[in-house]
C-alpha cells in the first residue's frame, strides 16, 4: 500500500515540475486574451517542464515528500512531549505566522530536498527569498495532499529560487489562531465570511495585515464563483472578461473553467477562441475522463471541420486502440444530424459506415432516420427509402412515415406515399404539406392513376379543407384526363378563387371553356389575364372538339343509379373511364436536351429542335396545349426525323386535350412509321368512342369500339363502355355478357355494371 502511494506521490510531485509562468504567457497568446498584471497562478500541478526546474535543486527527493504526506494522513502513535527544535532558530519578523511543528514527528528530520549551499559566498549569490509559506503549513496540517502540492508548485512557479521544504511537518506551525480560522473558511469555501473575517481583525488591530497569499487564493477563489454564476446565466462575454482578468483560473487543475470560457467564447461568435480553449486541454491536460468530456462538451457547439481537428490530438489507448473510441459512435450520430441540417457538408464515410452498423446492429429506428434524411436530402430516394422503411418497421412515427412518403414522391410513387402519410396528415404543419405534395403528384400522374373513389373522396376532402391550390389545380387537369370538363372547370374555378393569381389555374379554365365552347367564359379570362399570361391571350385560334360540349358526372361523385325503364324515360349512364391515348401509347424518342418548360415563352422564336424539346418537355409537365405551337414550329425542319417527332408528338397533345380530330390531322403532316401510324389509330378511335358516349351517341360508340378492336385486343376498361353503350340500347343480354366477362377480371366500373343491369332488368328484387 505504502509503496502504491509512494509511486503515484512521486508522480505527481514529478508532474509539478511540468507547468510555469510561461505557460501563462503561451495560454494568452493562444485563446486572444489580452496581458495582464501577472498574478499568482494556483494549481498548476504538472506545467512545468523538468527543465524549467530550479537549478539549485539537484536533490529533490519526491519519495521523501510522499512518505511524509502518507505520514499526515496516517494514525500516529501516541508519543512524549518533544521540546520544538525550531523554535530558537523562527524569525522574529514574521512572528503571525509562527506556530509550534506538530508533535509526534521524530528527531532527527530526513534529509532536505535540496541541500543547502555550503558557504556563505553561495548563500549570498542565492538569496532564499521571502516567501508566505503560511497556506503550505495549514494544508500539511490538515492533510490536504493535493492541496499541498499544487501550493509547492504555485510557489516554484512564483519563486524560482525558493526551496521547498523536505518535512512539510517540520514547518513551524502557526500559533496565531484567528488567521487558522481564517484558512479554514477558505478551505470550506465561505468566502464572504473570510472577508467580513479579515475586515473585522484589521479594524481590531490596524497593524496586522492578512497574508498576501490568502488574499490572492481569495480573489481566485472570487473570480472563480463569478465566472461559473456568469456561465450558469448565459452571460458569456462577463465570463470571458472574468477569464482574462485572472489566467491563473484556465489551467488543468481548472478544467471546467476553461470548458465554460471554451463555450463564452463560442456563443459570442467567436468560435475560433473556443476551438483553441478544447485544444488546450487537449494538448495539456492527461486526465482520461477529462478530455473525453471535453471531446464531448465540443461536439455540442462546434461545426463538423473543427471537430475534425480536435480529433486529431487523440491518443493512442492502453488497449492497442484509440482513446475517443468509446464516445466515437455518439459522434458518429451528432456528425450525420448536422449534415442532415447542411446538405453541401461532407463528412467522411467512416462515420457513415459506422452509423449504418449500427442501425443494423442495435436496431434503434433513430439511428435509420438519421441515415434516411441523409440519403434523402443527397438525392438517393432508394436507399432513403430502407432506413425510413426500416424506421418504421421499429416505430411508426410521423417523422419516418414523412421520411418515406417523401423518397416515394421522389422516385415517382405518390400513390403509396398518400397512403403512408394519411394516418399523419395533421400530425404537424410539415406532416401536412407532404401530404398535400403526395396528393399533388398523385394527381398529375401520367397516365392517369386508377384511384377509388376512397381515396379521391379523401383527397378531394382534405384539399377542400385546406384550400391547397397545387392539388385543385391537378384535379382539374385529372378530370380533363376523363374527358369530364365540367367537373374539371369546376376544380380550376376553386383553385382560382383561393388564389386569384395562379396562372396555371385560370389557363387550365380557359382551355375547358374553350372545349366546353364557352366563348364568353374565355373572353372573360383573356380580359382579366391581359398583359399577364401569353398563353390565354393567344387561347382564341385553339381548335375545339364538338364533343366537349357534353358534360360529363364528375369523378368524385358516386355513380348515379340507372332507374327502370318502365317507369323513367331511357336513362343516360355516364362512367368514370381512363383515357385511352395516354394509355396504349409508349412515348418514343431519342435523346433530347432538357431546357426547362416552366415559363411562357413564343414557341416560334425557337429553333426546330429547341422546339421539339419545348414540345415534349410541356407534355411531360401535362400542357399539352402548350406543346401543340411547340411542335407546329418543330415541323418546319428540313430535317425529316424532327418533322415526324413533332407531327406524332403534336398527335399525342391533341389526344391528351381529347381532340382526336385534330389529332388525326396532324398525324398526316408527316409520314409515320408502321408502328406509330397503328399506335396512333387505335387511340385516336378510342377517344372517339368516349366522346361520342359522352355526347349520348351509343350506337356511333360501338362502331368506332368494332374498328378499335380490329387493331388491337379491346381493354378492359373500354369493354365497360361497351357494356354500358349495349344497356343504354336496351341490349340487356349482350350488356350483361360485357360486363360478366369484364367483372371476372375484378375491374370495379364492370361489377358496378352489372348490378344497374340488375337493377333494370329485375327493379322487384331491388331494395
Amino acid at each position: 500500500m505504502k509503496s502504491s502511494l509512494v509511486a503515484i506521490s512521486a508522480a505527481a510531485v514529478v508532474a509539478t515540475l511540468v507547468t510555469g509562468l510561461k505557460d501563462r504567457a503561451a495560454l494568452q497568446e493562444r485563446f486572444g486574451i489580452p496581458a495582464v498584471k501577472p498574478a499568482p497562478e494556483l494549481m498548476m500541478m504538472g506545467r512545468i517542464k523538468p527543465s524549467d526546474a530550479p537549478a539549485g535543486n539537484p536533490d529533490f527527493n519526491a519519495e521523501a515528500v510522499a512518505d511524509k504526506i502518507e505520514a499526515i494522513t496516517s494514525p500516529q502513535p501516541p508519543a512524549p512531549d518533544t521540546p520544538e527544535p525550531n523554535a530558537a532558530k523562527e524569525s522574529p519578523a514574521a512572528p503571525q505566522t509562527e506556530a509550534p511543528q506538530t508533535a509526534g514527528e521524530p528527531a532527527p528530520a530526513p534529509p532536505a530536498i535540496v541541500t543547502p549551499p555550503p558557504a556563505r559566498q553561495q548563500a549570498a549569490a542565492s538569496p532564499q527569498p521571502d516567501v508566505d509559506e503560511s497556506a503550505l503549513r495549514y494544508f500539511a496540517s490538515r492533510g490536504d495532499k493535493v492541496r499541498l502540492q499544487a501550493e509547492i508548485s504555485r510557489l516554484q512557479a512564483l519563486y524560482p529560487n525558493w526551496v521547498p521544504p523536505a518535512d512539510p511537518l517540520a514547518v513551524p506551525q502557526n500559533r496565531d489562531k484567528q488567521l487558522e480560522a481564517m484558512w479554514k473558511l477558505y478551505s470550506d469555501g465561505r468566502y464572504a465570511e473570510l472577508r467580513k473575517a479579515i475586515a473585522d481583525r484589521q479594524a481590531a488591530d490596524a497593524g496586522w495585515q492578512p497574508p498576501t497569499d490568502l488574499l490572492d487564493r481569495l480573489d481566485v477563489a472570487e473570480a472563480r464563483a463569478r465566472l461559473i454564476n456568469a456561465s450558469d446565466l448565459k452571460q458569456y462575454a462577463t465570463v470571458v472578461d472574468i477569464g482574462a482578468a485572472t489566467p491563473s483560473l484556465l489551467t488543468c487543475s481548472e478544467v471546467d473553467v476553461l470548458w465554460r470560457v471554451a463555450e463564452a467564447f463560442v456563443r459570442t461568435e467567436r468560435s475560433q477562441r473556443g476551438q483553441d480553449a478544447y485544444a488546450y486541454i487537449l494538448k495539456n491536460c492527461g486526465d482520461p475522463a477529462e478530455r473525453r468530456a471535453t471531446v464531448e462538451k465540443a461536439s455540442t457547439l462546434l461545426d463538423y471541420q473543427p471537430m475534425q481537428a480536435l480529433l486529431a490530438l487523440e491518443k493512442p489507448a492502453a488497449d492497442g486502440g484509440k482513446e475517443f473510441d468509446a464516445i466515437r459512435d455518439n459522434l458518429a450520430r451528432r456528425f450525420v444530424a448536422e449534415s442532415n441540417e447542411d446538405p453541401k457538408l461532407a463528412i467522411a464515410p467512416g462515420y457513415i459506415a459506422r452509423l449504418e452498423r449500427l442501425a443494423e446492429s442495435e436496431g434503434l429506428a433513430s439511428d435509420a432516420l438519421l441515415l434516411g434524411w441523409y440519403q434523402l436530402r443527397r438525392n438517393n430516394p432508394a436507399d432513403a427509402e430502407k432506413w425510413f422503411r426500416a424506421a418504421r418497421a421499429k416505430e411508426d412515427t410521423a417523422v419516418a412515415s414523412q421520411g418515406l412518403a417523401l423518397a416515394l414522391i421522389a422516385r415517382r410513387a405518390p400513390q403509396e406515399a398518400e397512403d403512408v402519410m394519411f394516418r399523419w396528415r395533421a400530425d404537424s404543419d410539415n406532416a401536412t404539406s407532404t401530404y398535400l405534395a403526395a396528393t399533388a403528384n398523385l394527381m398529375a400522374l401520367q397516365p392517369p392513376a386508377d384511384l377509388t373513389e376512397e381515396v379521391l373522396h379523401r383527397v378531394a376532402a382534405e384539399v377542400i379543407a385546406r384550400k391547397y391550390v397545387p392539388t385543385a389545380q391537378q384535379f382539374g387537369w385529372y378530370a380533363r384526363s376523363l374527358n369530364q370538363f365540367q367537373t374539371a372547370a369546376r376544380w380550376f374555378e376553386t383553385a382560382l378563387a383561393w388564389k386569384p393569381d395562379d396562372e396555371p389555374s385560370a389557363y387550365g379554365l380557359a382551355v375547358t371553356r374553350e372545349q366546353l365552347n364557352d366563348r364568353k367564359g374565355v373572353l372573360d379570362l383573356q380580359r382579366a389575364w391581359a398583359g399577364r399570361s401569353a398563353r390565354i391571350a393567344n387561347l382564341e385560334g385553339t381548335p375545339v372538339s364538338n364533343a366537349g360540349a357534353q358534360p360529363a358526372k364528375p369523378p368524385l361523385a358516386p355513380q348515379q343509379p340507372v332507374q327502370p325503364a318502365a317507369a323513367q324515360p331511357e336513362p343516360e349512364v355516364s362512367v368514370r373511364v381512363a383515357k385511352p391515348a395516354m394509355q396504349t401509347l409508349a412515348v418514343e424518342r431519342g435523346p433530347r436536351r432538357a431546357l426547362g418548360c416552366s415559363t411562357t415563352i413564343d414557341a416560334e422564336q425557337l429553333g426546330p429542335s429547341e422546339a421539339l424539346s419545348r414540345g415534349w418537355c410541356l407534355m411531360e409537365i401535362n400542357r399539352p396545349m402548350e406543346a401543340v405551337p411547340a411542335f407546329e414550329t418543330a415541323l418546319q425542319s428540313p430535317v425529316r426525323k424532327i418533322r415526324e417527332d413533332a407531327a406524332y408528338g403534336q398527335s399525342l397533345a391533341y389526344l391528351r386535350a381529347g381532340l382526336s380530330s385534330n389529332a388525326a390531322v396532324a398525324a398526316t403532316k408527316a409520314p409515320q412509321s408502321r408502328q406509330r401510324a397503328a399506335e396512333l389509330q387505335v387511340a385516336i378511335l378510342a377517344d372517339r368512342a368516349l366522346q361520342a358516349f359522352d355526347a349520348g351517341r351509343y350506337r356511333e360508340t360501338l362502331i368506332y369500339l368494332d374498328q378499335r378492336a380490329q387493331l388491337q385486343q379491346e381493354r378492359i376498361d373500354l369493354m365497360v363502355l361497351r357494356g354500358y353503350s349495349y344497356l343504354n340500347l336496351k341490349m340487356y343480354d349482350d350488356a350483361g355478357r360485357i360486363f360478366e366477362a369484364a367483372a371476372a377480371t375484378g375491374n370495379r366500373d364492370a361489377t358496378r355494371g352489372l348490378a344497374d343491369l340488375r337493377r333494370i332488368t329485375h327493379p322487384d328484387v331491388n331494395d
